[in-house]
C-alpha cells in the first residue's frame, strides 16, 4: 500500500498537481489505510489545529509587513541606518544589512524586508559605486534575515505544529540572527573597502532619528512586549498592526482606506494558501505518533549513525535540499513531525532543531532551482536568474558557515532561552 501511495504522489506531482491537494489526498489516504479508517478523524484533527488563537499572529504579522512597505515605516528605518553608517567603508551597504536586520524585528517575513528596503536602496547603492551583483546580492540575504530574527512567521508554524514555546523560538533566533548580521557586515565592509566613506554628522542623525523615532519605538514594543511577558506572540502582532496603522495614517499620513482593503485582500489570499498546510501538518503530526513512526525512524537511525554529529550533518544535508525544491512553510510541515522525535533522540532539544531547520530553509529561499529570494528579486530588479544565483553563491557560503557554527556550538541559539 506504501508503494501505491508513493506512485500516486509522483504522479500527482508530474501533473503539477498543487501541493494542499496532494498533502490532502496523502493524509486523507494514510488515515483510512494506516489509521483508524475514517475521515471524521481527519476533519476533527484540522478544526483542533485551526482552533488556537496563536494561529491569527501569522495573518497580522503579514499585515504588519504589508503597512510597512507600503507606507513610510520602512524608508525612515533606512534613513537612519544611513545616517549611522556613513563614516563607515562601505557604509552604505552596511546600512543594507541592518536595514534588512531592523526591519526583519517587525515584519516576519523574507520577501517583504527585500522589497521594502530594496525599493528605497538598491537605486542608492548602485548610483553610489557600488556593483549590482553585489547590491542584489546583499539585499535577497538581508532579506532572509526575516526568517531568523523574530518575530517570524516559520518560526510560528513550526511552533504550532511541534507544539513548542514560539516564545523560546523567538529568543532562540536573536543570537544567529545577530551573527549573520555581523557576519554580512563584515563581508561589505571588505568587498567595499575601496568606495569613499561619506562625511558624519550629527544634524543629518539628529533629523533622521527625529523623524524616525515612531518607526524605531515599534520593534522595541513589539519585542520588549513579548520578552517581558506582558504580550502572546499574537497580542503583539494586533498591537503592532493597530500601532503600524495610526502611525502610517495619523503621524506620517502616508495610506489611504483603499490601499488598507487592498493588502487585506493580499493577506487573505497567503493566509488561504498557508493555513490548509498548518492544519494537514498537524493531523499527520498525530497519525505519525500515533503509528510510532518516529520509533521505527529512530531504531534505523540508531543502529546507523551513532553520534549526534552524524545525525546533525546528515539533517543539515536533507534540509538543504529540501530548501531548493520547497518554500519554507511547506518545507517545515513534512519534516519537522519526523525530526522532532528523531533529534530528542540524539539529544538535541526541539528549539535547537527549530533555529537549525529555519537557517537551512533561509540558505533554501537564496538556492536554486527554486529559491523563492532568487525568483522574486529577478523580477524587482529586472535581472536574469543566472545573475541573481551568482549574486547570491558567497552570501550563501557565509550563511553555511553560520549554520555549522549555530549547529555545533547550540549555546549562541539558546544561551537567551536558558539563562
Amino acid at each position: 500500500m506504501g508503494w501505491l501511495l508513493l506512485a500516486i504522489v509522483v504522479v500527482l506531482f508530474a501533473l503539477r498537481v498543487n501541493l494542499i491537494l496532494v498533502l490532502m489526498f496523502v493524509a486523507g489516504y494514510t488515515h483510512m489505510v494506516w489509521g483508524a479508517g475514517q475521515l471524521d478523524y481527519f476533519i476533527a484533527d484540522i478544526w483542533s489545529a485551526m482552533d488556537r488563537e496563536l494561529v491569527l499572529a501569522v495573518p497580522l504579522f503579514i499585515l504588519v509587513g504589508s503597512v510597512m512597505s507600503r507606507g513610510s515605516i520602512a524608508k525612515r528605518l533606512v534613513d537612519v541606518m544611513i545616517a549611522l553608517t556613513r563614516p563607515i567603508p562601505g557604509g552604505l551597504a552596511v546600512a543594507t544589512i541592518l536595514s534588512c536586520a531592523v526591519f526583519s524585528a517587525i515584519s516576519g517575513s523574507s520577501i517583504v524586508t527585500m522589497l521594502a528596503v530594496g525599493a528605497v536602496l538598491y537605486p542608492a547603492l548602485t548610483a553610489n559605486g557600488y556593483s549590482s551583483r553585489f547590491s542584489i546580492g546583499a539585499l535577497m540575504a538581508g532579506g532572509t534575515l526575516g526568517i531568523i530574527i523574530p518575530p517570524s512567521i516559520p518560526m510560528i508554524i513550526y511552533g504550532i505544529i511541534t507544539e513548542s514555546s514560539i516564545s523560546a523560538l523567538f529568543l532562540a533566533g536573536v543570537g544567529p540572527g545577530l551573527l549573520l548580521t555581523v557576519v554580512f557586515s563584515t563581508y561589505a565592509i571588505t568587498v567595499n573597502r575601496h568606495i569613499p566613506r561619506e562625511r558624519f554628522t550629527i544634524s543629518e542623525l539628529a533629523k533622521a532619528l527625529y523623524k524616525g523615532i515612531p518607526a524605531l519605538l515599534m520593534p522595541i514594543i513589539l519585542l520588549g512586549g513579548i520578552y517581558s511577558g506582558y504580550f502572546s506572540p499574537t497580542e503583539a502582532a494586533a498591537v503592532a498592526l493597530i500601532y503600524a496603522v495610526a502611525i502610517e495614517t495619523l503621524f506620517f499620513r502616508e495610506l489611504k482606506f483603499r490601499q488598507y482593503f487592498d493588502m487585506t485582500v493580499d493577506a487573505a489570499k497567503l493566509v488561504g494558501a498557508l493555513f490548509p498546510l498548518i492544519a494537514i501538518a498537524v493531523s499527520m503530526n498525530l497519525l505519525i505518533t500515533e503509528q510510532r513512526i518516529p520509533h521505527h525512524v529512530i531504531s534505523f537511525l540508531l543502529e546507523h549513525i551513532e553520534s549526534q554529529t552524524g545525525f546533525i550533518l546528515l539533517t543539515n544535508v536533507v534540509l538543504l535540499i529540501m530548501g531548493c525544491f520547497m518554500d519554507t512553510a511547506s518545507a517545515i510541515t513534512i519534516a519537522s513531525p519526523l525530526l522532532r522525535p528523531v533529534a530528542e533522540a540524539y539529544g538535541i532539544g526541539v528549539t535547537h532543531l527549530g533555529i537549525i531547520m529555519i537557517l537551512n530553509l533561509e540558505i533554501g529561499i537564496l538556492t536554486p532551482p527554486l529559491g523563492l529570494n532568487l525568483i522574486v528579486a529577478m523580477t524587482a530588479f529586472k535581472e536574469s536568474f543566472g545573475a541573481v544565483c551568482r549574486a547570491a553563491l558567497p552570501w550563501v557560503i557565509l550563511m553555511i558557515g553560520c549554520l555549522l557554527l549555530v549547529s555545533f556550538q547550540p549555546w549562541i541559539a539558546l544561551y537567551l532561552v536558558s539563562g
